[in-house]
């Protein structure tokens, strides 16, 4: 069980070739939207299944660009 859980600013840089600053800012919005629903997060790290579905749209798109 190898699986990422949570993707790292540095996951999100790689992916999205953006710098490591812009993707902290993305976290850090995504984060707050899942604190603001109820959810804890963890500074720094956003879940997977939570950045497929919101960058992405759907998980099923995003399986082509996992790390």
């Amino acid at each position: 069980m190898n699986e990422k859980i949570y993707y790292s600013a540095a996951d999100i840089a790689k992916m999205l070739g953006i710098s490591k600053g812009k993707s902290y800012k993305i976290l850090r919005e995504m984060n707050a939207e899942l604190s603001k629903n109820g959810f804890l997060t963890i500074a720094g790290k956003i879940p997977v299944a939570y950045f497929k579905e919101k960058w992405y749209g759907a998980t099923k798109e995003a399986a082509v660009f996992e790390l």
